[in-house]
């Protein structure tokens, strides 16, 4: 049987179903943003899972949360050259928004990326790398933050010099294949001078040279060490922490990943508050922002750490000059 419809009612239903579809897109989940994160170490690194939680903490605290509206991808190089350029190549092809390069990474991420934005964490030489034309304006697709100039190379001698008065002898670990790795020892050869202290050169680019070095090094008298940073100190750290102490040798780190287990002292940028600030600058190229447009920015925190268990075992006492500069004493 037909059914009259009234006119009033006709176009209200019209108006009703012409709306419908509006206000059903409105109520669309927005799209999830892709992030990739291309690491210099291994997944299985005890100090990566606060490093990834803080990165998160800082998308949460900007209105991003993983799982709902930001997705991160991650990949790991551990050091190796080669995983890099295969790791940044498959990140790529997942369409990210962003990339984020973490230290000895970022050159393959940047290289990968085409014209995605790319944010660098811990890079200690942008501008000596390519990655950007200047520190305050980038002028490319990366933007980031440093680790540190290289002047703060110097300081590490300078604690060599404190914990052990009247060193005369120090090798350097350094990654003679890098622009920063040149650039750090170059650093604390001019300090070297100035000290009076002797240097040997050390390379860390795999674990034979990093044991024979450290063999012909060792030996009698007053003698220390200082590991520069690199993506292959961060993974042969467990190495060179047994080999120092195997030696009885006092050494100087950059991070305090290596005190943690089991290192003598490190200076050095706060990496996990790098990564929390970083999330800021993924926040706002994700919002419309230009990498080319973002300043890069410097370590806002540089943290002295000291295992004393460490110092005992290698008969030091540390200092109270130094002591009362320490930011954490791990026992």
């Amino acid at each position: 049987m037909p059914v009259s419809i009234g006119r009033r009612e006709l176009i209200t239903g019209l108006v009703g179903a012409a709306a419908w579809p509006l206000a059903a897109r409105g109520q669309q989940p927005e799209r999830t943003r892709r992030v990739g994160m291309l690491m210099n170490g291994s997944a299985d690194d005890p100090e990566i899972p606060a490093r990834i939680a803080a990165f998160a903490q800082g998308l949460q605290e900007t209105g991003w949360t993983v799982g709902r509206n930001v997705r991160i991808d991650y990949r790991w190089g551990a050091g190796d050259s080669a995983r890099y350029r295969k790791y940044a190549e498959e990140l790529i092809s997942f369409g990210p928004d962003v990339l984020v390069g973490f230290g000895s990474a970022t050159a393959a991420a940047l290289k990968a990326s085409g014209t995605k934005p790319v944010v660098f964490l811990s890079s200690i030489d942008p501008v000596g790398a390519g990655l950007v034309m200047s520190l305050a304006r980038p002028g490319t697709n990366a933007t980031g933050f440093t680790a540190f100039e290289y002047g703060t190379s110097g300081k590490w001698l300078e604690i060599a010099r404190e914990m052990v008065p009247g060193i005369k002898r120090i090798a350097v670990l350094r990654d003679p294949t890098t622009s920063s790795g040149i650039g750090q020892f170059a650093a604390i050869q001019s300090s070297a001078l100035s000290l009076g202290v002797e240097l040997s050169a050390i390379s860390l680019r795999d674990r034979k040279e990093i044991e024979d070095g450290l063999a012909a090094f060792a030996g009698n008298g007053n003698r220390a060490i200082v590991v520069t940073a690199s993506g292959n100190a961060l993974v042969h750290r467990k190495l060179i922490i047994s080999l120092v102490t195997h030696h009885q040798m006092p050494a100087v780190f950059s991070d305090r990943v290596f005190i943690a287990d089991g290192g003598l002292v490190s200076y050095g940028p706060d990496r996990t508050e790098q990564f929390r600030r970083a999330a800021d600058y993924v926040n706002r190229i994700l919002r419309g922002e230009n990498a080319a447009d973002l300043p890069v920015q410097a370590p806002t925190k540089y943290e002295l750490v000291i295992n004393l268990k460490t110092a005992k075992a290698l008969g030091l006492t540390v200092p109270p000059t130094l002591l009362a500069r320490v930011d954490e004493v791990i026992e």
